[in-house]
């Protein structure tokens, strides 16, 4: 079950080596049919050895031959694989039900193979989440969850581990880097992708090809070929509705419309080389939306993303999956499609497996972003969340220095709250301290506003996802939170500034959405140092 933990017994340094080719074991049949031909099927529904080999276009005499489901006599050329990442963005796309935004191209992707409506990242924040996906492992168990760790603290890869770009290269694919982004924390000795555009490879070689839109980061830009009216679409209850809210909330989804025409540009390349039949497409995004209460904190806004995937001729078209998934998936995946075995079972699985059964839960971190000291570890099902937070004692909206520069609801729900304006609902993330314990029956509560830690109706619950948490915690060799942490960091005051100073943020906040006045980012960091997102 991937990361479903077995037990609480000690582990070995390396996770175990996989053993031989799961493809072809019995029952990979039937399961392949029903999960990727057909997706998911109604309990008891038929299917035959007939339809199987039709919709696969295997022939009987080759079914026990075959080995990559191969849809043609011979050996066929292995695949491209295109891997396209938007930063800072959850499924707010229209082909996941998002009110007021247009995505046409990535609509039609996800028409083309499977999307996933259950898809979640290991991390809230950039380089801790991107580190996971990139090597196939849970950021912590590879020492890499530290957002913004210092160059000269990065330390290699443990355990023999290699980053999936330098398997594919040593597996003879062509790797490229076709922007600027991977931010890892960790180093290398040697880059991570060979080349900048897969037009640089050699004639008939696979290429790897790893894509991010940056634009969808603050700070972001109006679609001046779509603009959103502000009525149309739907403010969470965790955030004030009015049109000051209104008005940035949309400003993301514009510059969604943005994104979702830079990947069709991409696809169309695709199309126009004559690729897209060889090619693997798969779209994710890096972790949750770019708003308070979303990256950084470990609530579906933080790392609920969209993520689809398309493989003509092997994924069945118009697919839509509610397993519970994850990011790191993506990395055994890809291997899976390039036929590379990695040399240790990864932490992520294969969403083509054959025999793949269905995670019950999904595992996040959350660590130090930038120099705001924090960490909280979360546990989800389909139907419950569970947050623990590691240091109560410090504020969710203490400082952090690009937050207060880069998001406009901070300052306005800093003076509202002080002011005594927000609903319990809104307040409760303004608040000096933190639960030490959050749990969210989603079933009923899926903005996450309603913890119900406490309530004796859920305390068995809260048991269960408390001890499978600490399993997983065991797996990932999890060192939690020293002293030294603990007191280290930007400073822990709180509020971060006085009424009177968030009130004059919110007047340049809103020259800025409403009269076209520059951005108010400041030049000088609040303290002089560094700070990213």
């Amino acid at each position: 079950m991937g990361l479903r933990p077995t037990g609480t017994a000690s582990l070995p340094e390396l996770p175990p080596p996989r053993i031989g080719n799961l493809r072809g074991g019995p029952g990979w049949g039937k399961v392949f049919y029903e999960r990727v031909i057909c997706g998911p099927q109604p309990k008891g529904a038929p299917m035959n050895r007939r339809s199987f080999l039709k919709a696969t276009g295997l022939s009987a005499t080759a079914l026990p031959l075959a080995r990559h489901l191969s849809l043609a006599a011979g050996e066929p050329p292995r695949p491209n694989i295109l891997w396209i990442m938007a930063e800072d963005i959850c499924p707010d796309l229209s082909c996941y039900g998002a009110k007021g935004v247009h995505t046409p191209h990535l609509d039609k992707l996800a028409s083309e193979g499977v999307r996933f409506t259950n898809a979640f990242t290991t991390g809230a924040v950039c380089s801790a989440s991107r580190s996971a996906m990139i090597t196939g492992f849970h950021q912590n168990y590879i020492g890499a969850h530290q957002h913004r760790t210092p160059k000269n603290d990065k330390k290699p890869l443990p355990y023999g581990i290699k980053p999936i770009p330098h398997l594919l290269e040593e597996a003879g694919y062509y790797t490229c880097l076709m922007d600027r982004k991977t931010d890892c924390n960790f180093v290398t000795d040697r880059p991570f992708f060979v080349g900048k555009d897969w037009k640089e490879r050699k004639a008939d070689q696979p290429f790897f090809a790893q894509y991010t839109s940056h634009g969808t980061h603050r700070r972001w830009n109006r679609d001046p070929e779509r603009p959103i009216d502000i009525k149309d679409v739907e403010i969470p209850p965790y955030y004030p509705d009015n049109d000051y809210v209104r008005r940035d909330w949309t400003n993301g989804l514009e510059q969604i419309q943005l994104m979702d025409r830079d990947v069709g540009s991409l696809l169309r390349r695709l199309d126009d080389e004559g690729l897209a039949d060889n090619t693997a497409v798969f779209f994710i995004g890096d972790h949750g939306r770019c708003h308070i209460r979303g990256k950084q904190f470990l609530y579906d806004g933080g790392i609920h993303i969209p993520m689809m995937m398309r493989w003509p001729g092997t994924v069945q078209p118009g697919q839509v999956s509610d397993d519970m998934v994850m990011s790191i998936d993506i990395c055994a995946t890809i291997l899976n499609v390039a036929g590379v075995t990695p040399p240790h079972e990864l932490h992520g699985e294969d969403l083509l497996r054959p025999n793949r059964s269905e995670r019950e839960y999904v595992f996040a971190a959350r660590g130090k972003m930038d120099s705001t000291h924090d960490a909280m570890r979360a546990i989800r099902s389909k139907d419950f969340k569970y947050i623990l937070n590691l240091m109560p004692e410090r504020a969710y909206c203490q400082l952090n220095e690009y937050k207060e520069r880069m998001y406009p609801m901070l300052a306005l729900m800093n003076v509202m709250n002080m002011k005594g304006e927000l609903t319990p609902e809104q307040a409760h993330f303004m608040a000096a301290k933190k639960s030490q314990e959050e749990l969210y029956d989603l079933r009923t509560d899926p903005h996450e506003v309603h913890n119900v830690a406490s309530a004796p109706a859920y305390q068995d619950t809260k048991r269960k996802l408390r001890a499978e948490l600490e399993k997983w915690r065991e797996k990932i060799k999890d060192q939690g939170v020293s002293d030294e942490f603990r007191q280290g960091g930007w400073p822990s005051t709180y509020p971060t500034r006085t009424l009177e100073e968030w009130e004059a943020k919110v007047e340049e906040w809103r020259a800025y959405l409403f009269d076209g006045a520059p951005h108010p980012r400041t030049k000088e960091n609040i303290h002089g140092s560094r700070s990213g997102p």
